[in-house]
């Protein structure tokens, strides 16, 4: 049984990037979809998918390098944990690294950026940090 899908989502998309694979897959979840999605519409990943099966779904993640091999998410660690959970509101939403980053949280509107967030004047749970 696994206690943290997240942490466990960020894990396996460091370990692809550090031995460069270009495609990854796990157990798929709302909330992983959810992640998934705004790291492709962020640039961080190429592309994502849901394919379906018995007893459950699996996600399969497309990692995007750069020209020379470079990974382009250089880090993604999970903030907010089961153990101690990380909530922000709207005003306390700094850019990542001057906005080269992004910050997912977990909102009453879904999964968004922290981009989104600051926009729509909304706050939440950190899941984790990309740049």
């Amino acid at each position: 049984m696994m206690t943290d899908p997240i942490a466990d989502l960020c894990t396996r998309i460091r370990n692809a990037n550090a031995i460069k694979k270009t495609t990854l897959s796990m157990p798929a979840s709302t909330v992983k979809v959810g992640v998934a999605q705004i790291l492709k519409e962020e640039g961080f990943i190429a592309d994502y998918a849901v394919q379906p099966g018995q007893p459950t779904s699996t996600l399969v993640i497309t990692l995007k390098f750069g020209d020379e091999g470079e990974a382009v998410i250089r880090t993604i660690n999970r903030v907010s944990k089961p153990g101690r959970r990380i909530y922000v509101g709207s005003g306390e939403l700094p850019p990542v690294l001057r906005g080269m980053g992004i910050r997912v949280l977990s909102t009453n509107k879904g999964i968004v950026s922290d981009r989104t967030a600051r926009a729509q004047r909304l706050g939440g749970e950190v899941l984790c940090e990309v740049f």
